[in-house]
């Protein structure tokens, strides 16, 4: 009874059950024994319980793997190859420029501008991205909202600004090009209309620099023009390049893919340096005197052409180096802009221009004086059987040294000339600047022709006593005359008094020292042989009221493009005040129809040009009056 109290009798029961169930198993694997059966297998014991914490270290393990891979791709990327990529993604976002330099002007003598740059742009475009163009608020065209994308917006909005069709652009705008030049030489004014459309992710603006010559024809000649990449191509742009063009500067800036320039982003800015001015020697108003004078000779001589030259004695500085028919810098519908200088490429005989050189030398080395008297014939032969001839038909005539010159007389010329040794013949020309660039250093300058004494044939010896067999070109022939009434100092020709600096200041050009060529004794006599060319000769059409006049005619053969002879240069050169010598001023003309000789067509131009510049430049008339040298005995 206690038991039965003790214990739960479902518990009780259970245990029964269990001791009968074990009873009955055991007798039958008796039984079974018994029997020669094999045994039962035994039943399979139960698996054993998971073990977590082997699948943690695996996790572990595989995981550190993982995050290895991640920290070497990290140092890979971060350490080893980082600055390289940050380079490359800083290239891909840079975008570079080159910012022009301005380029220096050229000026007159008073600074008036002959040669200057302006600004211009260069519009270009994107065609493949503009065809992802969308209109956004704010395209306007006349006055209502854009409709269209791609290239049919842009060319609505842009068309009217470039002065295009829109059907047209929109054409031009189609296709996978990356940059495509839609218009050139675009003003400041149209570009800053471009830029408000805000079109910068479609359409670039480039500044780019246009020459132009505000004195058009004017020294035409003389500054010469620039090519496409804008550097000197002829006269004073090309020989004065290096000081004209300036150093171009650099802008590296990052940017966005609308081009956009991010704000906190690199931006190198180089600055550029800009060139520096070249102000020339040549006055304007002379220049154009000059130019416009010899247009009416060659229009009323029927000349082939014409060339001028307006010297400064003291200094050599010209004021005036014209040609006829001068081009237009600013026009370059043909290739004359490109054509170098008459005065300075042309060469031609100087005539009796150049007997000032005989003369010079004859008094110099005392081989005559203006007084020395001589007959002179109209033909003369020289003791190796050469005969010369004057310009006309005449009986001997009693003639000085000063009358030999006013009459332009060869024989006579020849005749003072033989008592000069050849060497020193050749000497004295060499002296004077023949053969020899003048050094006015403009582009395509000839240094005439003058062959060494040991090469000259039997007339040649002679014939160059009065300006034959040999060439100069225009300036040569100037530079005898300014030599004389320098008082026997030869200046070396120029074009530009100086270039400024970096403050705008001006620098003197370096100049030569003069060079004596002969005494100022010698210079001062045969600028009054001269004078009486002009009072008593044949160069009486070139006299200045109010002006003394010093100068010389002459009637040469020219030279052609091919090196042979091609006609007559009829020419006049002269110095005034003779009193006082200021200017020389030189004259030439072409194959003239009316004359051929310098005393007609040339003279009356050398008279205009002169009164001209001696009243522009203030030089006051003569005061001591003329006094004559005998030119007959």
């Amino acid at each position: 009874g206690s038991a039965r109290a003790g214990t739960p009798r479902g518990r009780a029961t259970t245990t029964r059950t269990t001791a009968r169930a074990t009873a009955r198993t055991t007798a039958r694997t008796a039984s079974v024994g018994r029997s020669g059966r094999p045994p039962a297998r035994p039943a399979r014991a139960a698996r054993e319980p998971g073990r977590p914490e082997r699948r943690q270290r695996w996790l572990i393990v595989v995981a550190g793997l993982v995050t290895t891979l991640f920290v070497a791709q990290l140092v890979n990327v971060q350490v080893l190859r980082g600055p390289a990529l940050a380079a490359e993604a800083r290239a891909d976002r840079t975008r570079s420029s080159t910012l022009l330099a301005h380029r220096g002007d050229i000026t007159d003598a008073d600074g008036v501008v002959l040669a200057t740059s302006v600004d211009r742009y260069t519009v270009a475009a994107d065609p493949l991205r503009i065809a992802d163009f969308e209109p956004r608020p704010g395209d306007l065209v006349d006055g209502e909202p854009l409709q269209e994308g791609g290239a049919v917006g842009i060319a609505k909005l842009l068309a009217p600004l470039l002065g295009r069709s829109a059907v047209e652009l929109a054409a031009d705008l189609v296709g996978t090009s990356r940059y495509l030049v839609l218009a050139k030489d675009v003003t400041p004014e149209v570009q800053r209309q471009i830029a408000d459309l805000r079109l910068s992710a479609w359409v670039s603006t480039t500044m780019t620099s246009e020459r132009t010559y505000p004195a058009g024809t004017v020294a035409g000649n003389l500054v010469g023009f620039v090519d496409a990449e804008q550097a000197g191509a002829g006269g004073i742009e090309a020989s004065y390049d290096d000081v004209l063009a300036g150093t171009p500067g650099s802008r590296e800036c990052e940017a966005g893919l609308g081009g956009q320039q991010i704000p906190t982003g690199r931006c190198e800015v180089v600055d550029a340096v800009p060139g520096r001015n070249v102000q020339l020697t040549v006055a304007r108003d002379v220049q154009w005197k000059a130019q416009d004078s010899v247009d009416r000779a060659v229009s009323e001589t029927g000349a082939d052409y014409g060339i001028a030259v307006v010297q400064d004695v003291r200094t050599g500085e010209v004021l005036a180096l014209a040609d006829s028919g001068t081009v237009n810098p600013n026009d370059r519908s043909t290739d004359a802009v490109a054509h170098a200088s008459r005065a300075v490429s042309n060469v031609f005989d100087p005539g009796s221009t150049g007997k000032v050189v005989t003369m010079a030398a004859a008094i110099e080395g005392g081989y005559a004086d203006a007084g020395t008297q001589f007959e002179v014939a109209d033909r003369y032969t020289t003791p190796n059987g050469q005969t010369f001839k004057d310009s006309h038909d005449h009986p001997v005539q009693r003639l000085t040294l000063a009358g030999i010159l006013a009459e332009s007389s060869n024989t006579g010329t020849v005749q003072v000339g033989e008592q000069i040794p050849k060497q020193v013949r050749y000497d004295y020309l060499r002296k004077f600047g023949f053969g020899e660039k003048s050094g006015l250093g403009l582009p395509g300058e000839s240094a005439g022709i003058l062959h060494p004494a040991d090469e000259w044939d039997g007339r040649t010896e002679y014939a160059v006593l009065f300006g034959q067999s040999v060439s100069v070109n225009a300036i040569q022939a100037t530079s005898v005359f300014s030599t004389i009434a320098n008082g026997g100092l030869r200046a070396t020709p120029t074009l530009v008094s100086g270039t400024t600096d970096e403050h705008g200041d001006l620098v003197p050009a370096d100049r030569p020292d003069p060079v004596r060529v002969v005494s100022q004794e010698t210079a001062d006599t045969v600028l009054r042989m001269m004078e009486s060319v002009v009072e008593e000769g044949t160069g009486s059409s070139a006299a200045v009221p109010g002006y003394r006049v010093a100068g010389k005619t002459g009637t040469a053969e020219a030279a052609g493009a091919d090196g042979r002879l091609s006609g007559i240069m009829a020419s006049f050169i002269g110095v005034a005040p003779a009193d006082d010598p200021r200017f020389t001023v030189a004259v030439f003309l072409k194959n003239p129809r009316s004359s051929i000789f310098g005393g007609v067509v040339a003279a009356p131009v050398f008279s205009e040009i002169m009164g001209f510049t001696l009243e522009h430049e203030g030089v006051q008339p003569s005061t001591e009056p003329y006094v004559p040298i005998p030119t007959t005995w």
